[in-house]
């Protein structure tokens, strides 16, 4: 593991188990994360992106196997720890936030005290005035009022709800944040103030994160490098001027055309033809190429390899940028 990566993924695969056969909803994934880097996972629905984020913080469903692959968080693979194991790790090294923050919050204790309980579990050490005083200093980051903070979830509008999800993930000070739609159920006012709040905190405390979202307008905002997800595999990964200049894979290329831009020609958007594939009996070859332009007789046959094709620019695609 490289020393400036904070979590290094390799070949990560991750099944759930069905009655129909099991859904390969991540498929052989691999990439790292350096601190105070921010990488953002962008895809249609289904595409895989929240099921590596469950992997990521051992969340899985009764039904999800990873089968294959390591998840380095400080060179130590969280892959093959228990429950109590990885237990250690949740909120103090890796902590997420989630989308629904109703339902990351429990209606029947104070905001405070769901914040309090988990630094209580992750730094013991700590007085319980120097808890209350860490509640305020987070509750003020992410601009909540820290007299608001006795109050309970349901007292709290939608976007200080989010915001207070925020601040519980910040609580124990953990290296990598995963941000799964933070900001989805909010208007697009709130949600701009939101995401700059985030990336000026991200950039302060010089944490990874780990943004999801299937807004590549979002993921354009907070994001220094950019992974496309489709059906289950990572397909393109550059630094977010590559992806959004230079693309390289197909998919990549329709999802520029299908997003609107306020600079430049006004030209008019072009849907994605077609419907993201079965992963219970994913395509042959590359998973795109029923939906590709480009695509050959190798696509449909053999899996292209994920690699380099400019310096930091990786792709898995027979023909990059749409050339033979």
């Amino acid at each position: 593991m490289s020393a400036s990566n904070v979590l290094e993924v390799k070949e990560l695969t991750m099944h759930y188990e069905t009655s129909k056969g099991p859904v390969h909803a991540v498929d052989n994934v691999t990439f790292s994360l350096a601190r105070g880097e921010s990488l953002g996972l962008v895809g249609e629905s289904g595409c895989g992106k929240s099921s590596i984020a469950i992997s990521l913080m051992k969340l899985l469903p009764g039904n999800a196997r990873i089968l294959h692959g390591e998840i380095l968080l400080n060179s130590v693979d969280l892959v093959p720890l228990d429950e109590a194991g990885i237990r250690q790790y949740r909120w103090r090294n890796i902590a997420m936030i989630f989308q629904a923050a109703m339902n990351s919050l429990n209606p029947v204790h104070t905001v405070e005290s769901q914040i309090m309980e988990a630094i209580r579990q992750h730094l013991p050490q700590l007085s319980v005035e120097e808890m209350r005083q860490r509640v305020d200093g987070f509750f003020e980051m992410v601009g909540l009022d820290p007299k608001l903070k006795k109050q309970y979830p349901h007292q709290y509008s939608g976007g200080m709800r989010q915001r207070a999800v925020i601040a519980m993930a910040l609580s124990c000070d953990p290296d990598v944040i995963i941000a799964d739609e933070p900001t989805t159920a909010l208007d697009v006012i709130v949600q701009d103030g939101l995401l700059k709040e985030m990336r000026a905190i991200q950039r302060k405390l010089n944490m990874a994160m780990v943004y999801i979202s299937h807004d590549i307008a979002v993921i354009a905002e907070v994001s220094d490098r950019v992974g496309v997800m489709y059906a289950g595999c990572l397909v393109e990964l550059a630094s977010t001027n590559a992806i959004f200049l230079e693309p390289l894979h197909p998919y990549t290329m329709a999802l520029m055309l299908a997003f609107p831009s306020i600079l430049g020609e006004k030209n008019e958007l072009e849907a994605l033809p077609g419907e993201p594939p079965d992963l219970i009996n994913p395509p042959s070859g590359c998973r795109f190429h029923p939906r590709c332009p480009f695509a050959t007789d190798i696509c449909k046959s053999q899996v292209p390899e994920f690699k380099e094709h400019a310096p930091g620019h990786l792709v898995a695609c027979w023909h990059p940028g749409g050339k033979s």
